[in-house]
């Protein structure tokens, strides 16, 4: 499509290795020149994924950046071939992508229910810090054109904390995608911070005050709406992770909506709010796959879920290219109906 530059901002959600459906969002989008990102806000798979964008498209433009994100899925998989979380043989013969019949998930699963990550694991290992420092040279984040937010939840006052493209390093996107029941807390600055989908799944705010582009476009994960009751104990804890981590998203999506109705044209932030178009990525399988596939990364379900990102990509696209730079394409009034 031959148009002129629209500047965009891109807020990515968190989700484990679901997030590489981001991935393919990414790979599509940074494939048409006329898009160009001013800020990513990004919280735990999608931080990481952000960080991998900026850094690459810093020091190559957009081919580097997709070559960047490959770059550090491939590592991501390759770290967890010795992982004790495979599927079983039965799973792996009909294609199904689950950890449910996993031993060595199930007893994971049970352990983190009762058992702290610091009687666990007492040095507080992380596979993916070597992930990163293979992946990123950080110190190359600081004068990037893009603008890089990263959430984290602070442990002691419960708020989230957003790391700037200057102070993005390896422990604050550890910080970001750091599970409680899973990992020790992430220290930073003498401050313990957990998993920032607590207190932003992506942090809207950066973008709309700091930020040039008024169109965001919103890669969703975590589902707004599940239909039916969960039964299993596993089931009710994915429902509730994904209920606490959309709820502040949700809430700055509906001051979005009240805001184009009351604020007062002009320069107040207000109509800063008012004026943000708002779009969204999203795909049904993501309602689909269980709760345990965000822990697999083998190689193959990687590519599936990126090639599904950018097949979803490809329809917004299809659908909303246009409206990029003069509409929302995302509904927020019914947010307020069902307030």
């Amino acid at each position: 499509m031959n148009r002129d530059p629209v500047l965009v901002d891109l807020a990515l959600q968190g989700g484990g290795a679901h997030g590489a459906y981001t991935w393919g969002v990414l790979d599509r989008l940074l494939e048409e020149p006329w898009l160009a990102i001013d800020g990513i806000s990004g919280t735990s798979a999608g931080a990481m994924n952000a960080a991998a964008l900026v850094y690459g498209h810093a020091i190559g433009g957009a081919e580097r950046a997709r070559a960047v994100l490959e770059r550090f899925w491939h590592a991501v998989s390759r770290a967890a071939l010795l992982s004790p979380f495979q599927r079983g043989p039965l799973d792996v013969v009909l294609g199904r992508w689950t950890l449910d019949n996993s031993p060595a998930f199930l007893a994971m699963d049970l352990m983190s229910r009762m058992v702290s990550p610091y009687d666990l694991d007492p040095r507080g290992a992380n596979p993916l810090r070597d992930v990163l420092a293979e992946t990123i040279e950080f110190h190359r984040l600081k004068d990037a054109p893009i603008k890089l937010f990263v959430t984290a939840t602070n442990v002691v006052t419960g708020r989230g904390r957003i790391f700037r493209n200057h102070d993005v390093t390896p422990e604050a996107l550890l910080a970001s995608a750091c599970l409680p029941t899973m990992f020790h807390a992430v220290e930073i600055d003498g401050e313990p911070y957990w998993d920032g989908g607590y207190s932003g799944n992506p942090t809207i705010t950066p973008l709309v005050r700091e930020c040039k582009s008024r169109d965001t476009i919103l890669v969703q994960i975590n589902p707004v709406e599940r239909k039916g009751t969960p039964r299993s104990a596993t089931e009710i804890l994915n429902r509730l992770n994904e209920v606490s981590f959309n709820a502040v998203l949700l809430k700055e999506l509906r001051m979005i909506a009240l805001l184009r109705q009351i604020a007062d044209p002009g320069e107040t932030e207000g109509a800063q709010w008012a004026g943000m178009r708002m779009h969204r990525i999203t795909s049904d399988l993501m309602t689909e796959l269980s709760a345990s596939s965000k822990y697999i990364a083998e190689w193959d379900f990687l590519c599936m879920l990126r090639d599904e990102g950018r097949r979803c990509a490809q329809s917004f696209l299809d659908q909303h290219a246009a409206d990029l730079g003069q509409r929302s394409t995302l509904d927020l009034d019914l947010l307020l109906e069902k307030a």
